[in-house]
């Protein structure tokens, strides 16, 4: 069995699941969510919990159960509590700020850089070296997160650039210079 796929899915208060064949659809606190789900893939619910299982052994059959729980487990937690994703912007004179729900970036480009969230995200810009992404669906969160992170990827010399959080530069050596 697969170590994440054989784990039920448990369903907090105020979270309700609708199986539809092989849609499944979560509504919760924060908003409603829908996926498709593989069609050889099984979802039970009893009770508040949910069951996935899978039809054999077969090696895509053991790798479609683990995602598919891992889908159904990002609904669940998305319109329960909801995602977020942070950023910094490392660099002198490097800000964000918004108008509006609009992202603009003054990154060291001779132009302001502009981002439109999709609807169901929000940004929030808590200083001005820090950007916040929010919202109850995890792929899409991570998405918008990853498209405001390339805007200016951070280089390895200075570490200048927007990054994660929690990301780690790895940094380079510069020059060594002429050796005498």
């Amino acid at each position: 069995m697969s170590r994440v796929g054989r784990l039920p899915v448990k369903l907090p208060a105020g979270v309700e699941v609708k199986i539809d064949d092989h849609l499944v659809e979560v509504k919760g606190p924060k908003g409603k969510l829908s996926r498709e789900i593989h069609p050889e893939m099984q979802i039970a619910q009893e009770d508040n919990t949910l069951y996935i299982t899978r039809p054999s052994d077969e090696k895509k059959h053991r790798a479609l159960h683990g995602l598919t729980r891992s889908l159904v487990q990002n609904m669940v937690s998305g319109v329960d509590k909801g995602f977020s994703k942070s950023l910094e912007l490392v660099g002198v004179g490097y800000r964000a700020a918004l108008q509006g729900k609009k992202l603009v970036l003054n990154i060291g480009y001779s132009h302001q850089v502009e981002i439109e969230p999709e609807e169901g995200l929000e940004i929030e810009v808590p200083a001005v070296s820090k950007i916040v992404v929010k919202g109850i669906d995890k792929e899409k969160v991570g998405a918008l997160a990853a498209q405001i992170r390339s805007v200016r990827s951070p280089e390895p010399y200075k570490g200048k650039g927007i990054k994660y959080e929690n990301e780690v530069i790895r940094r380079k050596a510069g020059k060594a210079g002429i050796k005498a």
